[in-house]
């Protein structure tokens, strides 16, 4: 069977399978009357409902019948997957090394992509049906569309080479490199609504999006460390193919939303405690964020929260938005990104940096590289609706540093405009938004979610007390400085980030 043949029998069966009631029938007797329901789960709810007598033996027999096409089509993808190397061949039977696809943005194709299959890179860009759908920041020179800036904004939906764990993931997948997954899941996300479609494939928008349809756990369970082979064949319509970072991560539908799971880095796994603790100064503070809470799963702690995304929006992250210009020497990093906010039309975007520099000073936060903050706009309109609220706040307060080494300031490092916290502060434009009274309880909150029982294995009480006195110091000093503000008239380019990446959380060696 040829690979186009494989796609046309996977969309007719999912076709088929959709078009039919899933779950199961239920017998329930009461007072020695006999009753069915027809029960099932949509979105991670579960769902019921009375069954009449002349409804059960249709019902029945759909029911079967999906179960019936669903296990055909697992025999599909498997046949698929035990010829990894299987190519498409034209009309005269030769082989072909690259698929045909369009890229798609939501249900309006943008773009026809030709896909090499071994490496996942883009080798060629054909026909541009809608140049302004295109993702932001990618150059159109001479009516040509810059090839390079493209394979760069796809490499970066796939998954980091340097994430914990991949390594191992993927030798488990028995793939090359991440951005084979990225096809395996037609580069659909849920932090926007990019995707590919390949050609034959007949697949929709409505068919594959991860916002109203369920995904797969297969991926997620792999990432997290689960290194068996699985006895049937791995179903890899996940988003997590496409989550970013560096941290073990992966999403997951809980109580019918979509929600991020994240894990922290060793040696004191503080990661998805400070998001946590992230979250209740914001609060106090009246800054838009996403909120986290913390789950324990066999010891160790993870980071949750619910998707600020839905299938009408999309995140663009900071990094795509310098792109829209060029930046000239004498601009510093800070006013670029301000002026490509203006020109664009977002909305917001001073006030919004001065809250994030702040919150990131009190938290010492070490990792709000370009990709951590971004603007939000309608993926259909491409109407800028304001800058995304904050997430991702848990490389912070001191998280891989011993504790003697806490008090040091030059042990700290800085992103995404300035090196250093100090020299960060002074782009704050204004302070007068601060309510100091609101953090009067912050060391009592750091100490209490840091006391966690299930914590005790990764930190003792002279760390919790040493990161809640600096926590302290630092909102005073920020107090202080309100007192007698006066905004740096000229925004230099001395002490700007040179290199913006995420931080690496892999074993450091001390020298």
């Amino acid at each position: 069977m040829e690979h186009k043949d494989y796609l046309t029998r996977l969309t007719e069966l999912s076709s088929k399978i959709s078009e039919l009631p899933k779950g199961y029938i239920s017998k329930k007797t009461v007072s020695g009357n006999v009753y069915f329901y027809h029960q099932w789960t949509e979105g991670g709810v579960k769902q019921s409902r009375y069954l009449h007598d002349d409804e059960v033996e249709v019902l029945s027999t759909q029911i079967e019948e999906r179960k019936k096409l669903q296990a055909e089509l697992k025999d599909v993808k498997a046949e698929m997957t035990r010829q990894p190397k299987l190519r498409q061949t034209d009309e005269q039977g030769n082989e072909v090394t690259h698929m045909n696809c369009t890229l798609m943005h939501k249900r309006i194709a943008v773009a026809e992509l030709e896909l090499d299959n071994d490496t996942g890179f883009i080798q060629k860009i054909g026909t541009v049906y809608a140049p302004e759908h295109l993702p932001l920041g990618i150059p159109i020179r001479r009516g040509i569309t810059d090839r390079k800036a493209l394979n760069e904004w796809w490499t970066d939906r796939s998954i980091p080479a340097s994430r914990s764990g991949v390594r191992e993931a993927l030798e488990t997948l028995d793939i090359t490199s991440t951005r084979m997954l990225l096809i395996k899941c037609y580069g659909l996300s849920l932090s926007d609504q990019y995707w590919i479609c390949p050609e034959g494939s007949g697949l929709t928008w409505e068919k594959v999006n991860f916002f109203n349809n369920g995904f797969s756990d297969d991926i997620g369970n792999v990432l997290f460390g689960s290194n068996k082979k699985p006895s049937n064949p791995l179903d890899f319509s996940s988003p997590d193919n496409t989550s970013d970072g560096n941290l073990k991560k992966r999403w997951k539908i809980i109580d019918g939303k979509r929600c991020l799971v994240k894990g922290g880095s060793n040696p004191f796994r503080q990661q998805p405690l400070n998001e946590v603790i992230a979250t209740e100064i914001m609060e106090r503070l009246d800054i838009p964020h996403v909120p986290y809470t913390v789950t324990w799963n066999k010891g160790a702690p993870y980071s949750i929260c619910e998707d600020f995304i839905d299938e009408n929006t999309e995140l663009i992250p900071a990094w795509r938005i310098i792109q829209t210009q060029k930046q000239d020497n004498s601009t510093s990093l800070y006013q670029h990104f301000l002026n490509c906010c203006n020109a664009l039309g977002i909305p917001g975007a001073e006030e919004f940096l001065d809250r994030m520099i702040t919150l990131d000073y009190i938290i010492a936060n070490e990792d709000r590289h370009l990709n951590n903050f971004g603007a939000i706009r309608n993926a259909e309109t491409l109407e800028w609706i304001g800058m995304a609220p904050i997430y991702d706040s848990g490389s912070s307060l001191g998280y891989d540093k011993i504790t003697p080494t806490m008090k040091n300031a030059r042990e700290y490092t800085c992103k995404p405009f300035k090196k250093h916290h100090e020299e960060q502060l002074k782009l704050v434009s204004s302070f007068d938004w601060v309510d100091f009274a609101k953090l009067s309880d912050v060391q009592e909150i750091i100490t209490s979610i840091l006391s966690d029982e299930n914590a005790t294995d990764y930190m003792d009480e002279t760390r919790i007390r040493v990161i809640a006195e600096l926590t302290e110091r630092r909102i005073r000093n920020i107090e202080s400085l309100a007192m007698s503000h006066t905004r740096v008239q000229s925004i230099t380019t001395e002490d700007d980030v040179e290199e913006d990446i995420a931080e690496d959380y892999g074993p450091k060696m001390e020298m």
